[in-house]
């Protein structure tokens, strides 16, 4: 490696350094507390051993892709953290498949509203996602006007989907989004990218979890 690339290197290893996240979500944090936000968020991990079945049977357990003990544990976790640092949870939404609802329901210990429209829109096809056309159309921006309500005062929603439909809303940029990663987006303000994009264990590592 030459001198120059190391230099540059070092610079965006200092650009992205834990200091600097840790910062950045110190504000984040802070603007939550005051509400005015929803918190879009991809569900936690799953067991790989299980399968959909499509079309989707929502009401059968044994025909969707559950959540993992890890995956249960996290929201139990992200859940607890959000409650520690003090941020609001207002309306909870999320997709009807049963490991949104689920997720939805370990982080908050509340019941949650389920939507069609936050369903997996790409029926568990990855090429699907980010298609401009049809279903996939009618999801995305069913997830963007989530994203920009604005919930009640002082309070932040909670929006439980999948990848294929966060990809489906706010482009393919979003495709490499983890299981139990938030997008935080200013509610009032469609169009705007999301204000901070935050994986589980950050919100639980500030939390002393």
């Amino acid at each position: 490696m030459t001198r120059l690339a190391l230099i540059i290197a070092f610079g965006l290893a200092l650009l992205i350094s834990p200091q600097s996240h840790a910062t950045e979500l110190d504000k984040t944090v802070a603007a939550l507390k005051d509400g005015g936000y929803v918190i879009v968020i991809r569900h936690f991990a799953t067991d790989d051993s299980q399968k959909d079945v499509y079309p989707f049977k929502y009401d059968d357990m044994s025909a969707q892709r559950q959540l993992s003990e890890k995956g249960r544990d996290t929201a139990r976790a992200l859940g607890a953290a959000l409650k520690t640092l003090g941020i609001p949870i207002g309306d909870i939404y999320t997709s009807r498949l049963n490991r949104a609802v689920e997720a939805g329901k370990l982080m908050t210990g509340r019941e949650v509203t389920p939507l069609e429209s936050l369903s997996d829109s790409g029926a568990g096809s990855a090429s699907a996602m980010a298609n401009p056309d049809g279903r996939n159309a009618k999801a995305g921006a069913a997830l963007r006007d989530l994203a920009a309500a604005p919930p009640k005062p002082g309070m932040n929603n909670l929006v439980v989907t999948h990848k294929t439909n966060i990809a489906d809303a706010f482009g393919k940029g979003m495709a490499d989004i983890r299981e139990g990663e938030a997008l935080v987006y200013k509610a009032g303000a469609p169009g705007s990218p999301p204000a901070a994009r935050v994986q589980a264990e950050a919100w639980i590592a500030l939390a002393g979890g």
